[in-house]
């Protein structure tokens, strides 16, 4: 029997401060895109992106797990642009969720904001961008299955929008049954809303406004001042786009706390500048609390997205606050002993990028939002690339360390591309970048997993293709007229080495490192050894400031890279891992779309997106010199989008917009068209590719078929077409004959994913091998899909898929 198993899920987290949660149980769940993506951050086996979960229609804005010990599984609340929430309840002895409620019809705008009550369970709020705040309340019916009620719905329109929500039970020294509850709102104003409820059964109402912040306020959050105590204050606090966190104490009773009847503020000395308004709370049963200005923490330098709390564990480490903000850091607060003044005991993070850059001055960097570890030891955090950054407590040195994180693409992946040999896999998209994933093989006997090991390229346009070149070269087509080919680095080729056992020929011609000069648009070679030589080609007499720059920047990426025992972190990935480019391949007029490399490397197949014949042409290059092969190949008349060369690079079959397909042939004279079939598919056809037998090839396409096409007397003749329920959009053959049947994988509009096998010579007979799992399968349309080049192994075999939903996975497939 065929068993597949998903080995590698890279995606990017969605870059919104509440778009994530940590679990008690370990788990962190996230939005990325419209998926709820599952990852253990502290999993000694380093498995990354175990799982997504399919449902939402949009992107994913707030992430939440219902806490309590009284669920036996992990549940999560999900708010999305699609005006939903989605609760999914966690499979029992599983890492698997299932989806067990959805709520529709109570937000008519985009979520986007969840808040949960430790203490209280089976309560929540959300609110979306309309205004609207509504209230929840779950019961737990037979077999652990959830009923959601809707208990309450208010609205903060026209005043403000809601961005951010607090939930928690209030303090008293009388234990009421059942508790009262608080609830704060903010957003896009500079002060904070309480509501209060006597209890479940009744409604929140409005009994103070919070005013100080002098921006919105992005982020709440309760905690008690002592968790043993269930009558101790209650502390919120409350982290602006003005740069300020502001900590306020509800403490019940009539009385004040001795802070705040002093008159005086743990802020720096400032507490003659700052008001302390008393506000004071009233439930329907009389009981009395008051809300005082507690602190003001200062120390960012651009808006804060994100302020949590500390779990409060058993070490009794007191209250602990971390914030994450667009300057790039993390900080953790704690009140000092003596005095009580709230300082930074930890800044995390790292420099901005430019000085003088701020979110106010139209810079999108920074930190969207950090997380505590449940035991407190460890906090991740979400960067403006989508990749996620862990760190972990380290005692004995009394610091934090950063530790082997998490990343992806960040918009939709467009395309995939082995390295000829297999050894790593090169993805692009539309979020700018090309990354490069390969396998840690650990040599201490613990298993293999996958993850980033460079970033070649970081562009300023939209990449569309990708197709690896050989064993240290690609190339890759975006929406500019111009191809770029890139040669591999010698810091990323010993680090492949030493970590995956990716071996190359000879390193020595290889560039050191790469960077990107001051006003430049293209990655230059830069040497660690020597100065770069002037355009003539002599040394500079004496050297520049720039010269100077680069060589810094060589010798910075090898001593860095070349100290590395595991994969690069998004420091590393950002800084010292891009690829120098090696040439320019330009003749179209419009933005790629297509391109394919021989088998041997020797040439090139580009085309660009037309609405013309005389655009709609298919460019070749060889690549010894970089010349183009004139005349270029007409065949189209709208843009190609996909092309391939056979497995002995003697022929090239395109297809396109057009619904047509076209076998081009190389001869002694030049490339010739050899057949084509103007109306191969009744709609626009998105892929073909040959098998590893001659004379036959597959054909993709939006009138949800697949078609298979045999060399006959005439020419191709269709011999076999395979129905789908919806449009079939890439594949892929694998470049193997297995016990005389070729293998067919198969992407569909919808992500769903189809291996068959046909045995050669019956080209008419194909049957379906596996059907993979929704489960495990991209949720949007998949781009591409395509086979790990084989190099030997035994009972199995790689398939990569890139797909809209932004993800790259690559999927095991045994061979029974």
């Amino acid at each position: 029997m065929t068993e597949v198993s998903c080995s590698y899920i890279s995606i990017g987290g969605n870059r919104n401060p509440a778009a994530a949660d940590w679990s008690p149980s370990g788990l962190l769940a996230f939005g990325a895109g419209r998926c709820i993506s599952l990852w253990n951050p502290l999993d000694p086996e380093y498995r990354g992106v175990f799982s997504t979960l399919k449902g939402h229609t949009d992107r994913v804005n707030v992430v939440r797990f219902l806490p309590g010990q009284s669920l036996a599984e992990d549940i999560i609340i999900s708010g999305s642009v699609d005006q939903s929430l989605r609760i999914w309840q966690r499979l029992e002895n599983s890492d698997s969720f299932s989806p067990c409620s959805v709520v529709e019809g109570v937000h008519k705008a985009s979520v986007s904001a969840i808040a949960t009550c430790p203490r209280h369970p089976l309560v929540f709020a959300s609110a979306s961008t309309d205004g609207i705040v509504a209230v929840f309340g779950l019961s737990i019916l037979s077999q652990g299955k959830l009923d959601v009620k809707l208990l309450q719905v208010f609205s903060t329109a026209p005043k403000f929008y809601p961005l951010a929500l607090a939930l928690s039970v209030l303090p008293s020294s009388s234990s009421p049954s059942p508790p009262a509850l608080i609830l704060a709102v903010s957003g896009s104003a500079s002060s904070v809303s309480i509501y209060l409820s006597s209890s479940l059964s009744s409604q929140f109402s409005h009994q103070a406004t919070l005013s100080g912040h002098e921006n919105w306020i992005r982020s709440l959050a309760f905690t008690p001042e002592d968790y043993s105590n269930p009558g101790s204050d209650l502390i919120l606090a409350s982290a602006s786009q003005d740069k300020y966190i502001r900590l306020w104490r509800i403490h019940p009773g009539e009385e004040l706390p001795p802070a705040a009847a002093e008159g005086e503020s743990k802020i720096f000395g400032l507490s003659n500048r700052l008001s302390n308004k008393v506000h004071q709370l009233r439930a329907e049963d009389d009981g009395v609390w008051s809300v005082t200005f507690e602190a003001l923490l200062m120390g960012h330098e651009d808006w804060i997205y994100t302020a949590a709390w500390r779990p409060q564990t058993a070490d009794g480490l007191g209250l602990r606050l971390l914030s994450t903000s667009a300057d790039n850091s993390l900080s953790i607060w704690e009140p000092e002993e003596s005095s009580g003044i709230w300082l930074t005991t930890s800044r995390l993070g790292e420099i901005s990028d430019y000085k003088g850059a701020s979110t106010a001055t139209g810079s999108a960097g920074g930190l969207w939002m950090g997380l505590w570890s449940p035991d407190g030891k460890a906090v991740v955090a979400l960067g403006k690339t989508g990749s996620w950054r862990l760190w972990k407590h380290n005692p004995q040195e009394g610091r934090w360390v950063q530790s082997v994180g998490i990343g992806g693409h960040v918009k939709e992946v467009m395309g995939c591309s082995w390295e000829k040999a297999g050894g790593y896999l090169l993805s692009t998209g539309l979020d700018q970048t090309t990354r490069l994933s390969a396998e840690w093989i650990r040599g201490n006997g613990g298993p293999n997993s996958w993850h980033e090991f460079s970033r070649p390229q970081i562009h300023g346009y939209d990449i569309n293709c990708i197709a690896s070149l050989g064993e240290s070269r690609f190339v890759s087509g975006a929406d500019e007229k111009l191809l770029r080919i890139f040669d591999e680095p010698k810091t990323i080729a010993g680090l492949l080495e030493s970590l995956c056992g990716i071996r190359k020929l000879s390193k020595e011609p290889m560039p050191d490192a790469a960077n990107v000069p001051v006003l430049g648009l293209s990655n230059k070679a830069v040497d660690s050894s020597a100065v770069l030589p002037l355009p003539n080609g002599n040394a500079p007499e004496e050297e520049n400031d720039e010269s100077d720059e680069q060589q810094e920047s060589a010798q910075s990426a090898t001593s860095v890279i070349e100290g590395l025992h595991h994969p690069p972190l998004e420091d590393h990935l950002a800084r010292h891992t891009l690829w120098p480019e090696r040439e320019k391949l330009y003749g179209h007029g419009y933005e790629i779309s297509a391109v394919s490399c021989s088998p041997d490397g020797k040439f090139i197949a580009t085309a660009c997106k037309a609405s013309t014949i005389d655009h709609a042409v298919i460019r070749l290059f060889e690549t010894e010199t970089w010349q183009e092969i004139k005349p270029p190949l007409r065949s189209h008349s709208l843009t190609v989008h996909g092309m391939a060369f056979s497995t002995d690079g003697s022929r090239l079959l395109s297809v396109g917009r057009d619904r047509a397909w076209t076998v081009f042939e190389k001869r002694e004279a030049g490339w010739e068209k050899l057949d084509m079939r103007e109306k191969g598919h009744t709609r626009i056809i998105w892929d073909g590719k040959w098998a590893p037998v001659e004379d036959v090839f597959a054909t993709a396409s939006r009138d949800k078929s697949v078609k298979l096409w045999h060399k006959g007397d005439g020419g191709w003749v269709n011999r076999a077409a395979l129905r789908f329920e919806v449009p079939v959009t890439a594949l892929d053959f694998l470049g193997e004959v297995i016990e005389g049947k070729c293998w067919l994988a198969i992407g569909l509009e919808d992500g769903g994913l189809h291996v068959y096998h046909v045995r050669v010579g019956d080209w008419a007979s194909p049957e379906l091998l596996i059907k993979l799992d929704d489960r495990i399968t991209p949720d949007r349309s998949v781009t591409q899909i395509t086979w790990r080049p084989t190099r030997g192994q035994v009972g199995g075999r790689d398939v990569a898929v890139s797909s809209e939903d932004f993800s790259v996975r690559v999927y095991s497939i045994s061979i029974a």
